[in-house]
């Protein structure tokens, strides 16, 4: 029994303080601290933790992160968003639901620029959530789709969680990942675009003109240098040209210039910029850190070995024990923000899958898709709270619409998890 005292210590002290209200990472650090202390000396604990905490952050690739952070605040100002929207509308904007599949493949796009699910929330909700209800479309269903569509950044690149997932695996390859993460993103859009369509029609919401040809070609020309970012990201990376972490300053610099060319920021704009990207890395990298600590204060107790054995001897079934591990996951998301997650759960399940041999990449991207449903959920579920906040509704009244789209990203996460050549495909056709 006394074996299990500091696991104990551990969940029970994090989940407590979590319901006191305490902030995600000083509950991860504190937590990690109490269990410490159960193991060895007062003094060592303290110093431990604190190692732990240097040293997680300790990692040329976590440079990546303030570098896309600060792309995607250049983005959100820089006018891009509004030209995205506009280049998808005249995709789009005919079909049922037209302005929620704007708002879907807008929030694709922005992800996939910004890597940033609270950027294209905001964005998104900003711009086309008055638009929607002025034509007609309820506030709550507006809300619903931009929460949703809003994680699909997370999982299409350039994503600061897979750079996470990278550095919490051990080594997976950032590029491989990237590439990986186009395809199940992308399959996830589609089905909450497919949702959209169904409950726009059931509601009778309203379908935009047919975009003449030259109103497509305008939008498109548009809307080039914005998408140009993701071919110079992603080609620079798979081209070998330079390291994710070197491509997220290029995009900087580019976004930059853009900002500017576009006459949408100004010099004096840019000490807000930079002072808001702080304010996000710094509680990022906080998350990461005091993350790093707890999830060597696992290992030292040998807890993701227990689950491991706990989990193998349960099942030997690959399928079973997969369910068993997306279940956990999902109410994992529930409670706890991505970052975190990813960090501390990675070393615990990586092990098991790989002994099924399922490919850590693969790995990589069923977990981000799993966590990504936590953020649109309450109590802990960040881009709910945008998305809600910005469409000026209340979490109650989003529910309803919000469960259909829960379905379609369970069964884009169901299908992701197992059929790995969706997300290996990519990476092998590029020799990853």
């Amino acid at each position: 029994m006394l074996e299990y005292i500091p696991v104990l210590v551990l969940v029970i002290s994090f989940l407590v303080l979590l319901i006191l209200g305490v902030p995600v990472a000083w509950s991860i650090g504190t937590a990690s601290l109490f269990t410490m202390l159960v193991s060895i000396p007062t003094m060592p604990s303290f110093t431990t933790v604190a190692q732990r905490i240097a040293t997680g952050l300790d990692s040329f690739a976590l440079l990546a992160i303030p570098f896309f952070i600060l792309s995607g605040q250049l983005m959100n100002r820089g006018g891009i968003a509004h030209r995205l929207i506009n280049f998808a509308k005249t995709m789009v904007g005919s079909l049922p639901g037209g302005l929620a599949h704007i708002n879907v493949i807008a929030a694709m796009f922005m992800g996939a620029i910004s890597g940033s699910a609270m950027a294209a929330a905001s964005a998104m909700g900003g711009i086309l959530g008055p638009r929607m209800e002025k034509e007609g479309y309820s506030k709550e269903f507006g809300a619903a789709v931009n929460i949703t569509s809003a994680t699909t950044g997370l999982v299409i690149p350039p994503s600061n969680t897979l750079i996470v997932y990278s550095l919490a695996s051990g080594g997976a390859s950032i590029a491989a990942l990237f590439l990986a993460g186009y395809l199940p993103g992308i399959l996830t859009g589609l089905f909450l675009m497919i949702v959209a369509a169904v409950w726009a029609k059931k509601k009778g919401f309203p379908v935009g003109e047919r975009s003449k040809l030259k109103d497509v070609f305008k939008h498109f020309i548009d809307a080039i240098p914005s998408l140009l970012l993701l071919v110079l990201v992603m080609g620079g990376i798979v081209g070998g040209i330079f390291t994710a972490t070197e491509a997220s300053a290029v995009a900087v610099l580019y976004t930059l210039i853009l900002a500017f060319a576009y006459k949408e920021i100004t010099w004096k704009d840019l000490p807000g910029i930079l002072l808001h990207s702080a304010e996000t890395t710094a509680v990022v990298m906080l998350l990461i850190g005091t993350s790093m600590s707890m999830s060597w204060v696992m290992s030292y107790e040998n807890i993701p070995q227990d689950v491991s054995n706990a989990l193998l001897s349960f099942s030997d079934n690959k399928v079973v024990i997969l369910l068993i591990i997306n279940m956990i996951l999902l109410f994992v998301g529930v409670f706890m923000d991505m970052t975190p997650a990813v960090l501390i759960f990675t070393p615990i399940f990586l092990p098991v899958v790989t002994k099924f041999g399922m490919d850590p990449v693969h790995f990589g991207i069923v977990m981000v898709l799993n966590l990504c449903i936590g953020l649109c959920t309450p109590p802990v579920g960040s881009v709910l709270f945008v998305g809600v906040g910005i469409a000026k509704t209340t979490i109650e009244k989003v529910i309803k619409p919000l469960l259909p789209l829960f379905v379609a990203m369970l069964i884009a996460l169901m299908i992701v998890s197992y059929w790995p050549a969706l997300s290996l495909w990519l990476p092998d056709v590029f020799g990853y």
